[in-house]
């Protein structure tokens, strides 16, 4: 299960990112993150200019919407979204990831 909490600053939630990786995608489930493939490297902040770029265009919200609350420098990494409640999170993360069997749970 993969917990998405609602926060003042917007819903928040928990990601293991695996850099250089053939495609960029959502991989599955890590504990309570959600796993991330992205192509860019670790370098230079890339990996996490990539991060925000994917999970703005995969939840169809502006990019600066998307920012990186805690892991800057960390392969596990808190995601806020600001303008979405964690249930609006939750059903575009179920609605994007229907098939690959994603299970989310909204806490708050």
């Amino acid at each position: 299960m993969i917990p998405i909490r609602d926060t003042p600053q917007g819903a928040t939630f928990a990601v293991r990112v695996q850099p250089r990786a053939r495609k960029n995608a959502i991989v599955g489930e890590i504990g309570d993150a959600l796993k991330l493939a992205l192509t860019a490297p670790p370098i230079e902040g890339r990996a996490n200019e990539a991060c925000i770029e994917f999970l703005a265009e995969f939840l169809k919200v502006p990019r600066s919407s998307v920012t990186i609350a805690a892991g800057q420098s960390s392969r596990n990494k808190v995601i806020r979204v600001r303008g979405l409640t964690s249930a609006q999170v939750e059903e575009r993360l179920r609605r994007a990831t229907g098939e690959s069997g994603l299970t989310v749970h909204v806490s708050r």
